[in-house]
């Protein structure tokens, strides 16, 4: 159980809050790059509670700058985009893409102010279809991390943002540290609703556990010999990716959530996705038309659909609340990944406060190359497996992955885990 006090270090978003100064030595997705267009180059965006103007240049290069301008707090989202930056609509106030004041027209000319003047501005990369943004001290800046989700050829990529959650980030990530909600609210509520698409999570878990590693966490599960046409005594496992990643697989994509804070109330996920060419062509699906169509999230009733994975996950995460109050539950052995991930997090604010260089940044470009993480584990292979499941998982063997710091759960006979089904 979390005091408030706790809940608030690892919720609070904003510019000076130490959950918030963790967040941004990282790298964040703020928008695809197909949003910018010739007709429309700039865009609002709002990133841990920073209302902020994203623009493509004539050149190609992007800038994002505060929207607020510095002169009198305008929204410069109306301005006028020219070469040298954004410009002002009210009284002319041009910045670069660095946040340098280049002009202020109706002040002296020997004036000093924009000689001194910083408005807000962030670097963007663009990797993948996808904008990236850093927001720390300019000084700290690490690499933009080559995930091989984002660099593998040889394949197909989609991006997309979902739907808005209307909660903190922290309820859809610490999704990612919780191995047994895939039994009830996944392959349960599918099979309940006569739909397919949850055969793989509804069979009975014998073992869970979880291990830190380099990049973040790892989750492993095992599943009983009851598991029929999957395949007897079955284990897998996929990682977290700190601070607010996910890495997983989802039938033949390669796929990568990222969980955005917009402020501490709302959340944007951007999924970014790597088919190869032998899936496609192994699943016979045109990669261009999978997941053009969004997740409908609720019903004509206006409640959750419960008919998507995701609508599940997003009816689990905003149910909690805005800001999930973490003192008032009651956490189980089950929900060891996620307080690991706490103390995870937890530990890393204290390094930054402290000065320190927090975990899973990329500093060495060779390493920065191609970043492969162990997207899929599993005790051995089974074609079979891929076959009933739809998943054929990059098989890394669990020996590989896995150490002496792993721990492991076993789970009881019971609703969960019938004796026999």
């Amino acid at each position: 159980m979390q005091t408030r006090e706790d809940n608030d270090l690892l919720t609070r978003v904003g510019p000076g809050t130490p959950g918030g100064e963790l967040l941004r030595r990282y790298w964040h997705p703020v928008a695809l790059a197909s949003e910018l267009t010739d007709e429309k180059p700039r865009m609002r965006v709002r990133v841990m509670d920073e209302d902020l103007v994203l623009f493509r240049s004539a050149n190609g290069t992007y800038g994002l700058l505060g929207e607020h301008c510095s002169h009198r707090g305008t929204s410069l989202y109306y301005g006028f985009l020219e070469e040298g930056g954004l410009r002002c609509p009210y009284h002319g106030w041009l910045y670069d893409e660095t946040g340098k004041c280049v002009e202020q027209p109706f002040e002296p000319a020997n004036s000093l102010m924009r000689h001194t003047l910083r408005h807000p501005a962030y670097p963007v990369q663009e990797l993948a279809g996808l904008l990236f943004t850093y927001m720390g001290p300019p000084d700290k800046r690490p690499l933009l991390p080559r995930w091989d989700t984002l660099v593998w050829e040889g394949g197909h990529r989609t991006v997309r943002r979902m739907q808005t959650l209307h909660c903190n980030w922290l309820q859809a990530e610490e999704n990612s540290a919780d191995v047994t909600h895939t039994y009830f609210l996944h392959g349960h509520v599918m099979k309940q609703k006569g739909l397919t698409g949850g055969e793989y999570y509804y069979r009975p878990i014998e073992q869970y556990g979880f291990q830190r590693f380099e990049w973040g966490l790892l989750k492993s599960w095992r599943y009983s010999s009851d598991g029929a046409r999957f395949g007897p005594e079955r284990g897998g496992g996929n990682p977290l990716i700190f601070p607010n990643m996910l890495r997983v697989r989802e039938g033949p994509w390669h796929a990568m959530h990222f969980r955005m804070p917009i402020d501490d109330a709302h959340t944007e996920i951007f999924w970014a996705g790597f088919m190869r060419e032998e899936d496609a062509r192994r699943f016979r699906m045109d990669p261009s038309l999978d997941r053009d169509t969004p997740f409908s999230l609720k019903n004509a009733e206006g409640e959750y659909a419960m008919d998507s994975f995701f609508s599940q996950d997003t009816m689990a995460w905003e149910t909690q609340g805005a800001v999930w109050d973490r003192s008032r539950e009651h956490p189980g052995m089950s929900d060891r990944g996620i307080v690991l991930y706490r103390q995870m997090l937890k530990e890393q604010i204290g390094i930054v406060q402290e000065g320190g260089e927090p975990m899973a940044l990329v500093r060495d470009p060779e390493q920065n190359r191609i970043i492969e993480v162990p997207e899929w584990v599993t005790e051995d292979e089974n074609p079979e497996l891929a076959e009933a499941s739809g998943t054929r998982p990059t098989f890394t063997s669990m020996d590989k992955v896995f150490d002496e710091r792993q721990e492991t759960f076993d789970v009881p006979f019971g609703a969960a885990r019938p004796a026999s089904r």
